[in-house]
């Protein structure tokens, strides 16, 4: 589990620094593609609410 959250961290401070030399046009097009993802995920679950797995609950409290 450690290793598992550990992996998450690094994925996302490379993530994190892609992020840095990009213009803000093409930031706004990828949340708009990552709004429709959800859109379209929100739909097929309706009312479901998929769990969410210690590691990742314990990587989203660091975030905050």
């Amino acid at each position: 589990m450690l290793v598992r959250l550990a992996c998450i961290a690094v994925t996302h401070a490379f993530t994190a620094l892609q992020l840095i030399p990009m213009s803000d046009h093409y930031k706004d097009v990828e949340i708009l593609a990552l709004r429709h993802q959800l859109a379209v995920l929100q739909r097929r679950l309706g009312n479901q609410r998929p769990g969410v797995q210690a590691a990742y609950r314990a990587f989203l409290v660091l975030q905050l």
